[in-house]
């Protein structure tokens, strides 16, 4: 397990209090809003990365979960009345239990055949949803207004609850990453990455295993799902099942770097803010803007230092450290 060195311990320590009172000095509630997006985004991203980054499953479906998520804690809320942090474990298992169903059949898949499995699947997911009755099909779902509550997940007066619920998920998705990269999981994963075959031959059980990432993930971004549910009330297929979701989720840990804990974060870090306030200040004038920017990072990125923006700090951080000790 890897021991950390008192800088990276300060630094960790000194951001994590930067975020904390980041929402008492910027009171805008525009600014307050994008950074819940960039730390529900990085959660999705880290979510995507135990699957992608190390166990080599690059999926485009992991919409399909944050949807699910995302219903099932609303369903549930809407019609029998169940406690949104109840359904946030509920969507969380519903999200696991498919992720299973679909991960054992696709188990032998490799490389970009798994990728269109994973798109495939997605979109029969949504398609599913947008035509289930008893989900409100293509209408989707309004959460009502409850009393306002920690217990009842809603905060109507104030986005300050949300920012540190979501500040506490990306935190917990970040701890369970480094428990699966630092475990004998995480070993097994990299192996079945590098190849599948010397992965058997050394003993792993690969189907195992890779199920095992691709539940951890959908877990992780169900929970997400419901986090956005009741953020903003009101879901549907069209919001929550999106392709470009699934793809935005695979840009920010590609370009942060996938393989590492912190990489997702960091291209959250980075294109979300982009993304947002491109549209804040260009209105309906910037659409497509937002995408321009993405490809022209994730093109730079990919041509300088394809290992990701995080493997660039780091080793800048370790040259500067160096030149201090000469």
């Amino acid at each position: 397990m890897r021991n950390f060195t008192v800088r990276q311990v300060i630094a960790g320590v000194a951001t994590l209090l930067l975020l904390i009172a980041f929402p008492l000095v910027i009171s805008q509630s525009v600014h307050i809003h994008v950074m819940i997006l960039v730390f529900m985004f990085g959660m999705l991203g880290v979510a995507w990365n135990i699957m992608g980054g190390y166990a080599g499953m690059f999926s485009f479906g992991q919409a399909a979960f944050f949807g699910i998520g995302a219903y099932t804690s609303s369903y549930l809320s809407v019609a029998h009345g169940v406690n949104p942090w109840i359904g946030l474990v509920a969507g969380g298992c519903a999200a696991a239990l498919v992720a299973a169903a679909i991960g054992y059949p696709c188990s032998s898949l490799r490389g970009h055949y798994f990728a269109i499995a994973s798109i495939a699947f997605a979109e029969i997911v949504r398609i599913v949803f947008n035509n289930w009755q008893t989900v409100g099909a293509a209408e989707g779902l309004t959460l009502s207004m409850q009393n306002e509550s920690f217990a009842n997940f809603l905060f109507n007066s104030s986005k300050l609850p949300y920012y540190y619920i979501m500040l506490a998920f990306l935190l917990l998705s970040l701890a369970v990453c480094y428990f699966v990269a630092t475990s004998k999981m995480g070993y097994y994963f990299r192996a079945i990455k590098e190849s599948h075959k010397i992965a058997e031959v050394m003993g792993v059980n690969v189907v195992l295993y890779r199920l095992m990432a691709i539940m951890i993930s959908a877990f992780l971004s169900a929970m997400a799902g419901t986090f956005y549910a009741q953020y903003v009330l009101y879901i549907d297929p069209g919001s929550v099942m999106v392709l470009a979701t699934s793809v935005q989720i695979v840009l920010i840990s590609m370009l942060g770097g996938a393989g590492s804990i912190m990489g997702p974060v960091i291209g959250a870090a980075i294109l979300i803010p982009a993304s947002e306030y491109t549209r804040i200040t260009l209105g309906y004038k910037g659409t497509g803007v937002d995408m321009l920017i993405y490809g022209l990072l994730i093109t730079l990125i990919s041509m300088y230092y394809p290992d990701g923006v995080w493997k660039l700090l780091s080793k800048i951080g370790g040259k500067t450290r160096r030149s201090v000790n000469s």
